[in-house]
């Protein structure tokens, strides 16, 4: 028997370093994990547990003996950056996952420092970034270099001397020599502007901050400025060239703030495990609300005599630990994917996950978007997936681990009709978003109900939220049309609804059946189908609903300021037999507009199409929309090349940048009066 449990150790320890090792090289040199922090420190503690049990089992190699990613000089060499060796190792730090473990490092300092007396720590922020050495010589930056295996790093120097953070020249005295270590993070603001200049782009997205700080670092060719100038370089060590006096941790964080670098707030002495615990505990609650990511505090001995005299072992110092958070990321399983329908028809896809405790709470589903997303990160029933929960944020899938893949997990597809009604799903070119275009979908039926009644569309006053809640719940509508089938004994009986009250809401549905065509489509919530598009078509189409139907695409699109999108979608609402129906049932109860020949715009500006961007200061947005359309004109909301005009005020946004991009002509707002006036 116990040759056969050396054995299974054996093939354990043998794969376990090698899944290690493999991780090491995905994190480390490619910036692309496949697993939670949580699992790799798991996989970790097994190993170290394992090798200390049968220690001649231990390969020499190990990953328990060695810091960050294997390979030294020729791991730098792969990635392009000339090779640099730390001189005095940048070990990583061992760690505590919980209370006991970080009492029981305590109580091993008290034994290594033969003491009963309480020992004072640095408590600091375990920043989740990139290690870094700067290494200073006579006081200028001479070179910047990764951490790599802990003794060769890579020479990123270039992308460095980019951080605003990153002092070219140390204030002040220094030592001829002086190597200064810290970590490079990506604030949490700066990813997020980042992401969204990424999406305007049609660009991947950053999947964390940890990983864009890396992979900014370690750009070689078309090096992405913006990137590197939004990271931050915290310091936290002074490896070589520690000046006289200097003489406990805190003062080393002292003296790197009057070299000029920036070190983290929040660090403080801490006397003995009760001031230790309580600076955890702080940190923890100030962790979501932190400009940066942090998964921990570090502790270190705090007299630097006292850190010589304990040690170091081969891969981490024994006079510091980290003390992680909870986890804010694991890894679990997609049992299924479901569809939810929401108020608007939008069709999202939900992974529902084998339950997993992550960022303090239990998670068992995760939003996927659309079909596009699942694409992307090419999500599968069976797959296995890194969760993350930071705070109080919806959890998300990071990515799938692909070599747990089942072997018949298929690529999940889109459904092609709504799981609530049946309706034949719809997708416009161009967005992401399925939908549901079933006006009577009863998913989104207390949502269309509302719109249709909301004062832009057909203006029924006194319905209002908590009444169509009601009206629905108690089954009294079951579809738009039904609103014009209640009367006053249809509303008796509902809470807050009196015989005044529902009289006046019957006279409110009565008179709304008189309206114009452009408020009826409007009221039918068609998706882009707003008041500028609603009026364009009712007046293209002479208030004739039936020849708007009957209209292809390309009949809405050769309407001056109907692009490809609105068109689509009206036709795509008028193709569902459903919608069709009920825009009959609510004809039949009596919703009735008037009809005219089509419209012919006259004055200066006919036939032209504008749009405005900005802040006008001699007249607002809804004055100038006024003016342009008493002159012929009309305004759009979007740029395109049908645009004849881009009318721009203070502050512009990104319209302005689309009309010079499609060399649309661009005016001030004394070039619009002057049109107005016939003077263009």
């Amino acid at each position: 028997m116990a040759e056969a449990d050396r054995a299974a150790a054996h093939r354990r320890i043998e794969w376990l370093a090698g899944e290690i090792r493999r991780h090491d090289v995905l994190y480390h040199l490619r910036d692309r994990p496949e697993i939670s922090d949580a699992e790799y420190d798991r996989l970790f503690r097994e190993l170290r547990e394992l090798e200390e049990a049968w220690p001649d089992l231990r390969p020499a190699d190990s990953p328990t003996l060695r810091v960050g990613a294997p390979g030294g000089e020729a791991a730098a060499r792969s990635g392009g950056f000339a090779p640099f060796e730390h001189r005095v190792p940048m070990l990583s730090l061992d760690n505590a996952m919980d209370e006991a473990e970080f009492q029981a490092f305590d109580e091993r300092m008290h034994r290594l420092l033969g003491t009963d007396a309480a020992i004072e720590y640095a408590g600091e922020l375990k920043l989740d970034g990139a290690a870094i050495e700067l290494l200073y010589q006579d006081g200028q930056l001479a070179v910047g270099a990764t951490r790599g295996d802990g003794r060769t790093g890579e020479d990123v120097t270039a992308n460095l001397r980019e951080l605003r953070t990153v002092p070219p020249v140390l204030r002040g005295d220094a030592a001829p020599r002086v190597s200064v270590r810290g970590e490079v993070v990506l604030p949490r603001v700066a990813f997020e502007r980042l992401n969204r200049r990424r999406a305007e782009r049609g660009e991947e997205a950053l999947v964390n901050p940890r990983n864009a700080a890396a992979g900014s670092l370690r750009q070689r060719e078309s090096v992405d400025v913006e990137r590197l100038r939004a990271l931050d370089f915290r310091a936290y060590a002074i490896a070589e060239g520690i000046p006289r006096g200097v003489e406990t941790q805190i003062q080393v964080l002292d003296r790197l703030r009057t070299w000029g670098f920036r070190v983290s707030e929040e660090c403080e002495a801490c006397l003995g495990l009760p001031g230790a615990l309580d600076y955890h505990a702080r940190m923890l609650a100030l962790r979501n609300g932190l400009p940066i990511e942090i998964d921990g505090t570090v502790f270190k001995v705090n007299r630097l005599a006292d850190q010589r005299e304990i040690g170091t072992l081969p891969r981490s110092p024994r006079w510091a630990i980290a003390f992680k958070f909870p986890a804010q990321q694991e890894t679990t399983v997609v049992e299924a994917i479901e569809i939810n329908v929401g108020r608007t028809g939008a069709m999202t896809p939900a992974a529902k996950l084998r339950p997993v405790f992550v960022g303090g709470v239990t998670v068992s589903n995760a939003s996927l978007h659309n079909q596009d997303e699942v694409e992307r990160k090419d999500i599968r029933v069976g797959d296995t997936v890194v969760v993350q929960r930071a705070g109080d944020v919806i959890p998300q899938i990071l990515g799938v681990v692909l070599a747990r893949r089942p072997p018949d997990a298929k690529p999940w597809r889109m459904p092609e009709r709504c799981p609530v009604c049946g309706a034949a799903a719809v997708r416009l070119e161009g967005e992401a978003v399925t939908r549901c275009p079933n006006l009577d979908c009863p998913a989104q039926l207390k949502n269309n109900l509302l719109h249709l009644a909301s004062r832009g569309a057909l203006d029924v006053d006194g319905l209002g939220e908590k009444l169509v809640e009601q009206l629905v719940e108690t089954g009294r509508v079951r579809r738009v049309s039904d609103l014009y089938r209640l009367d006053a004994d249809a509303l008796a009986g509902l809470e807050r609804m009196g015989e005044k009250s529902a009289a006046k809401l019957v006279a409110s549905l009565e008179r709304s059946k008189h309206t114009t065509l452009a408020r009826f489509l409007i009221a039918l919530g068609i998706r882009h189908v707003g008041e500028t598009a609603a009026e364009l078509l009712s007046a293209s189409f002479g208030g004739d609903l039936d020849a708007l139907v009957a209209a292809s695409q390309a009949d809405l699109e050769a309407i001056p300021g109907i692009g490809p999108t609105i068109a689509q979608s009206a036709v795509a609402f008028f193709a569902d037999a459903r919608n069709r129906e009920e825009v009959a049932q609510l004809r039949a109860l009596g919703l009735e507009w008037p009809r005219g020949a089509p419209r012919r715009g006259a004055g200066p500006l006919a036939g032209k199409a504008f749009v405005l961007t900005g802040t006008l200061a001699g007249m607002t947005r809804d004055e100038a929309k006024d003016a342009i359309e008493a002159a012929g004109g009309r305004v759009t909301a979007s740029v395109s090349k049908k645009t004849d005009y881009v009318v721009a005020g203070d502050e512009p946004g990104s319209k302005l940048a689309k009309a010079r991009e499609l060399g649309v002509a661009v005016l001030d707002e004394a070039g619009l009066r002057a049109l107005l006036a016939g003077e263009g």
